[in-house]
């Protein structure tokens, strides 16, 4: 595999980290921002309101550093990604995705779906990307927030989509980002993450990694609410459960890779 640095632009963002753009060819480009390994309590705790049993017991969680999607996949990326063959169900995908724009979020795909594309991608780039843990992903979700949304306690039609008002996907990065850099975390499209479905965090992993074991493998998890759902089901600590194959119009995902080995 190629370094991870390798074909990839520096950039950096006020109040954020370091961010790296990957060149997928044809004038498209994947932005990856660099997470900070460190420490946070995962799931909600019993007082945050509208949490459900399932978000707990709240743990402690050591993450090591990642690169993961500043936003979610887009029309666009999954276009050059997923090739020019017409002929391959794969690719044409697409044709029955609900609302249609180069970057509009990705969605009515599976999590099967979610990791062909991420092999696809490895296989283009030589790197290995592949889905967050939910770890991960409620660990990048927070960015040192201890609140139910990263906005604060509570979440507005004015920086998430959600809620049905708007009835639909928006382009990605039309919401104000979090203090790592990372847009539509709440609301938007709901993103699928690696890990099997359990009922709650007895026995969880405490390294950030995905949680693979003893759970029940016909169901996936998706995190971080969508367009069509209520505010309280796009909280940090929200999670739910569907099948791997199911892929309704408000089912995404962003992708991770590891960091580079020289921060």
């Amino acid at each position: 595999m190629a370094a991870l640095t390798d074909n990839l632009t520096l950039y950096r963002y006020k109040r954020t980290n370091k961010a790296y753009v990957e060149d997928l060819g044809d004038g498209i480009s994947l932005m990856l921002m660099l997470i900070p390994g460190g420490e946070f309590m995962m799931g909600a705790s019993d007082s945050e309101l509208e949490s459900r049993d399932n978000e707990r017991p709240q743990h402690r969680v050591t993450v090591a550093p990642f690169l993961i999607g500043r936003y979610p996949v887009t029309q666009s990326q999954w276009r050059v990604v997923a090739g020019s063959d017409r002929q391959d169900k794969y690719i044409k995908r697409e044709l029955f995705f609900r609302f249609r724009g180069d970057d509009l979020p990705v969605e009515k795909v599976s999590w099967h779906d979610a990791i062909e594309f991420c092999q696809r991608l490895s296989t283009k780039t030589q790197k290995n990307y592949h889905l967050p843990s939910e770890a991960q992903w409620e660990y990048a979700c927070r960015a040192e927030t201890t609140m139910a949304y990263h906005f604060g306690d509570q979440l507005t039609d004015e920086v998430a989509n959600c809620g049905s008002k708007v009835s639909r996907t928006t382009p990605v990065g039309q919401y104000p980002a979090n203090r790592w850099g990372l847009h539509d975390m709440h609301g938007n499209v709901s993103e699928w993450c690696q890990d099997d479905w359990h009922d709650s965090y007895e026995d969880a992993p405490n390294d950030g990694s995905a949680w693979l074991k003893g759970g029940d493998s016909t169901y996936r998890v998706r995190r971080g609410g969508s367009w069509f759902d209520a505010p309280s089901n796009s909280r940090s600590a929200y999670r739910v459960n569907h099948g791997p194959g199911r892929n309704n119009a408000y089912l995404g995902f962003r992708v991770v890779c590891s960091a580079p080995r020289t921060l």
